[in-house]
């Protein structure tokens, strides 16, 4: 295994022009203007041993290096933030497999259950079917709540983690979901929370048809929080008691000490989703392996860079993070 990399908290050098110094912007910047190229996937679903599937999308050039990777909170797995970090990682060599969480990528999955923010299980059968590929070595990467699955999958793997899993890479983490949905509920972040909502909502409804004696949608225009909506779904169809139990059990923070593969995470300073807390600085809650950057600027999910080659800044720095990797 590698050895483990120093624990650091800095501000890394992402400068962005002057117009792009705004967090809000940054966010939403690259959803209304950024598109990505890339060669068309070879797909495959995957069975799950609940009777339901996953998508998956692989990008194959004949590598022995394969990054993993994971979306958003309703996105899915041809986000341009995807497609741009696949591009990169193609371009250095790798080969990639990004997948759908349940009931993303346009197709509704089979059970009553979608996905969440610690359903490591899921991207655990998505780890053993990459590397049955073949591979030599893996790496694992994030974004949003796609970060927060990839850190809590690494620590809960601890000690035990296969020796091909050469690392992790995850950015804008919500590591502290209590924290992060009480940002996410304050008024000046209200056409984030709506936007999720409105894009939740036929989820659930196609869900309460298919499972009308488990899921209820009455009322549903009265949520306006993720207090409320994880309360009422995504709580009960999991198995947590309520919100706050989900939230404690599922958030990748006091976890972080025991990831053992050297691992990136990099929340911008000005990121409006996320808590004081999900900027742990201090070795004993990072770990010996976990690494934390803090750019003044990038958003959540952003550090646009206006460049010929089409990268963001995020992917020039994965591309410096992997060569480290063994």
């Amino acid at each position: 295994m590698s050895k483990s990399v120093p624990v650091r908290s800095q501000s890394a050098r992402y400068r962005p022009p002057l117009w792009l110094r705004s967090g809000h912007l940054q966010s939403v910047w690259p959803s209304l203007f950024r598109s990505v190229s890339l060669q068309g996937p070879e797909t495959e679903t995957l069975p799950t041993p609940d009777d339901d599937e996953l998508h998956l999308d692989w990008y194959r050039q004949g590598s022995d290096r394969l990054a993993i990777l994971s979306h958003g909170l309703e996105g899915h797995s041809r986000r341009p933030y995807i497609l741009g970090l696949a591009r990169a990682l193609l371009a250095d060599g790798w080969d990639v497999l990004a997948w759908n969480f349940r009931s993303c990528g346009g197709v509704m999955n089979r059970q009553p259950r979608f996905y969440h923010s610690g359903a490591t299980e899921d991207l655990g059968l998505v780890v053993e079917r990459g590397l049955a590929a073949g591979y030599r070595s893996a790496m694992l990467s994030g974004f949003s709540m796609g970060g927060n699955l990839t850190l809590l999958y690494l620590a809960q793997q601890g000690e035990r983690i296969d020796s091909r899993i050469a690392g992790g890479l995850a950015y804008s983490v919500p590591c502290d979901l209590a924290g992060s949905a009480d940002m996410l509920a304050l008024p000046s972040r209200r056409i984030y929370m709506n936007r999720f909502l409105k894009d939740l909502r036929p989820k659930m409804e196609e869900k309460a048809r298919r499972f009308p004696d488990r899921i209820d949608v009455d009322g549903f225009d009265q949520i306006r929080t993720f207090h409320q909506f994880d309360d009422r779904f995504t709580a009960p169809l999991h198995g947590f008691r309520d919100a706050r139990e989900y939230w404690a059990a599922c958030s990748a923070l006091p976890r972080l000490p025991d990831i053992r593969v050297p691992t990136l995470m990099i929340n911008a300073a000005d990121d409006p989703f996320l808590s004081p807390a999900c900027y742990p600085q201090s070795r004993q809650a990072l770990g010996p392996w976990v690494t934390l950057e803090m750019p003044r600027w990038g958003g959540h999910v952003g550090f646009v860079e206006r460049a010929r080659d089409g990268y963001y800044w995020s992917e020039r720095r994965a591309l410096g993070f992997v060569t480290h990797l063994a």
